[in-house]
């Protein structure tokens, strides 16, 4: 295999997206999509899943609560059924959490955020890895971290917290799982252009008292490249983290963000 060729995905990995419905979810399935993967996704809007298998009808779906673990399991038969087992696994499911100074953050924000950034991973990895041991196709296992699981964040401590929680979760899952050829890294997306990122920074603006536009501008101030990255630049990153030229590349934290300098 020439080094080019190594760069591509093999066809017909089977491969779950979590959150796949829109996003950097959505991007990621339409990447795998075109490398010629079969691809399963989940995600608890149905609505999103609707408009993704509209436009890729080969792509099947399952509605989910991502940290609700009978949900989980709900997906796997799901899996089972439309793939006939498990290649890759990209857990992507992730909440912007509760914005503000930690003396003020509600119990239950915190408990939301945690169940759904970090207890969701640790559910789709369990059931996962027997199905990524019986594969003979270089399985790997990504999660999608962010910048804030390599750098504090002010004012948002329960999104940092489990972004952090997830490196620690994917480096120790890549020691417990190579001898079994299993891969596992974790995907590090920095400021990612789109309708979520509009809302954090809104809600960070507002608990600043700063108009948005000027967040938005401190927001690229902090980046070496002066920009925002998009979803496809991530969904390029797990392509090749599943590619042949990846075959050593476990236990990693891998940033995609111009370099973001500080939080």
């Amino acid at each position: 295999m020439s080094v080019i060729d190594s760069l591509r995905p093999m066809p017909g990995l089977r491969v779950l997206v979590t959150a796949g419905g829109a996003g950097i979810g959505a991007a990621v399935a339409r990447a795998f999509r075109e490398a010629r993967a079969r691809v399963h996704v989940c995600d608890i809007d149905r609505a999103a899943l609707d408009r993704l298998t509209a436009e890729a009808p080969e792509i099947t779906t399952s509605t989910a609560d991502a940290s609700v673990a009978r949900d989980v399991d709900t997906v796997f038969d799901d899996v089972r059924n439309a793939l006939g087992g498990l290649d890759v696994l990209v857990n992507n499911v992730g909440i912007a959490g509760p914005t503000g100074p930690v003396e003020q953050l509600a119990r239950g924000d915190w408990d939301r955020t945690v169940d759904v950034n970090l207890n969701s991973h640790f559910y789709f990895a369990s059931r996962a890895v027997p199905l990524l041991k019986d594969s003979p196709h270089h399985p790997c296992l990504i999660a999608m971290s962010s910048v804030a699981g390599r750098l504090g964040y002010p004012l948002r401590t329960p999104y940092a917290s489990t972004k952090w929680a997830i490196v620690g979760l994917m480096k120790s899952l890549a020691i417990e799982l190579g001898p079994h050829g299993v891969r596992a890294n974790a995907i590090l997306p920095g400021v990612v252009e789109g309708d979520r990122m509009d809302s954090v920074i809104g809600a960070r603006a507002a608990a600043a008292g700063v108009p948005e536009q000027a967040m938005r501008q401190e927001y690229l101030r902090k980046i070496s490249l002066r920009r925002m990255v998009t979803a496809e630049d991530v969904a390029a990153m797990a392509l090749f983290l599943c590619s042949p030229a990846a075959r050593n590349v476990t236990g990693q934290a891998i940033s995609v963000d111009g370099n973001v300098e500080y939080l």
